[in-house]
């Protein structure tokens, strides 16, 4: 097993993530509770993990919210959310009692008071001992496939989160094929060999 200090700079897209545990505040249930990511993909789930900076902040409540509306579908997909931030567990329970914004989150909310899994995945900020707004999904083996990080003030997209997931689950399902841009659910794909070479407007029509 990959240990956390093993790795230096963050991990990359295509590398296998080493087995996560934190503490949680779980709103559905109104109550602490533990996440370990091996117990997920034994369940063969996908898992995003979705940083931010930190509870009781401005942009952060609107960027929970959003995936929130889109929790539903996710869960559909065979995926589950997990927010993380180097809060704690505790300050998680009472931001989401006190935000009128996370009424409606519903998904586990991680703490990383130490930065070990911000740092993991290259989004823990040493100067301020926050973490960036990080978003990486994790396919049912435990590979990276998906890695996006923006500074603190410019807030994510879930409909684009979503659109994302939703390809990888089908390359996950059909890997001789690849999404173009722009692709959702039920719109053509491409499927890569020597007679798409130069062919691409045409397979796409």
């Amino acid at each position: 097993m990959t240990n956390l200090e093993d790795i230096c700079c963050g991990l990359r897209v295509g590398q296998k993530v080493p087995d996560l545990e934190m503490d949680t505040y779980e709103p559905s249930k109104g109550r602490f509770g533990k996440f370990r990511l091996s117990r997920i993909l034994k369940n063969k789930k996908w898992v995003v993990l979705f940083f931010y900076p930190a509870d009781f902040t401005f942009v952060c409540p609107t960027e929970l919210a959003d995936v929130a509306e889109k929790y539903k579908e996710i869960k559909k997909l065979g995926a589950e959310v997990v927010s993380v931030s180097t809060d704690t567990h505790f300050v998680h329970m009472a931001w989401h009692k006190d935000e009128k914004l996370l009424e409606n989150v519903k998904y586990p909310m991680g703490a990383d008071p130490t930065g070990n899994i911000s740092r993991l995945f290259g989004v823990y900020d040493e100067q301020t001992g926050l973490a960036l707004r990080g978003t990486f999904i994790i396919n049912p083996n435990g590979i990276l496939v998906s890695s996006e990080v923006n500074y603190y003030n410019v807030g994510r997209n879930a409909d684009e989160l979503l659109r994302k997931l939703k390809g990888f689950i089908h390359v996950y399902n059909h890997p001789d094929e690849a999404c173009p841009a722009k692709w959702d659910e039920g719109e053509k794909t491409l499927k890569p060999g020597e007679e798409l070479v130069g062919r691409v407007y045409e397979a796409l029509q």
